[in-house]
């Protein structure tokens, strides 16, 4: 029996993470043993997302997966971010994970800068949905149970109106020409409650609509918390950076 490489998906509690994972393991590419998050220590959430770091400790136990979070300040310099990822790529290696699964799509730049930084580490970057047909692959998403929310809107490319909105085929028509389906330019960001890839769906209810540095965040919060759930945390600023998980 072939023994497959052992990997952690890079998860950024959004749909296009959450399908790389369903892709990996459905055709079994690796064997995934992880979900890699970076999450903001001053607010308690997923960087970029906005998603609360409940909700997303509930998704990886929906997965069936531990969590590697790397803490990081907001707002966070290059150097401070790197240096962190640097200290957890060292020890992802010590585990005997072989390589990183991405959900990027299509964006060169990102792709390139992905690789660069994993170059020497002993870990390889994995794109398993790299070059697919963005408008089939979100319909691919819906048909297959995918439930996700648009939990962050760029208004400058994205009416506000569709923050909190569901991610559905009305949703993809409703979107304006030009944008891309799956918000591969940074049009939206999701959080996935549901789907193939989890043992069951994660109970939540929509939070308020928050406007900060620029960009519009729907906030969610757990029907359903755990017992000894944090307090609400202020929704964080996004920076917009490619770097982010």
């Amino acid at each position: 029996m072939t023994t497959l490489p052992r990997a952690v998906v890079s998860w950024s509690s959004g749909k296009d993470s959450a399908w790389a994972l369903y892709t990996v393991r459905s055709q079994r590419l690796c064997e995934v043993v992880g979900l890699l998050t970076t999450v903001t220590q001053t607010y308690a959430r997923v960087s970029m997302h906005g998603v609360r770091e409940a909700i997303l400790r509930r998704q990886a136990e929906a997965a069936g997966l531990p969590l590697f979070t790397v803490p990081i300040p907001s707002p966070c310099p290059n150097e401070v971010y790197e240096r962190a990822m640097g200290a957890m790529m060292a020890r992802l290696r010590a585990l005997q994970i072989e390589q990183v699964v991405f959900g990027d799509l299509y964006l060169e730049e990102i792709r390139a800068y992905r690789e660069e930084k994993m170059r020497g580490t002993g870990l390889a970057p994995v794109f398993p949905l790299w070059g697919q047909p963005t408008r089939a692959l979100a319909e691919a998403m819906i048909d297959a149970g995918v439930v996700a929310t648009l939990v962050a809107v760029d208004p400058r490319k994205l009416d506000r109106a569709f923050a909190g909105r569901r991610f559905d085929r009305q949703l993809l028509d409703d979107l304006p020409a030009g944008c891309d389906p799956c918000g591969e330019n940074g049009e939206y960001h999701t959080c996935v409650t549901n789907g193939p890839m989890f043992r069951s769906p994660i109970p939540v209810r929509p939070g308020p609509i928050v406007d900060r540095d620029g960009f519009v965040f729907a906030d969610l919060e757990l029907s359903e918390p755990a017992d000894g759930a944090s307090p609400a945390t202020p929704v964080e600023p996004s920076s917009g950076s490619a770097r982010s998980l």
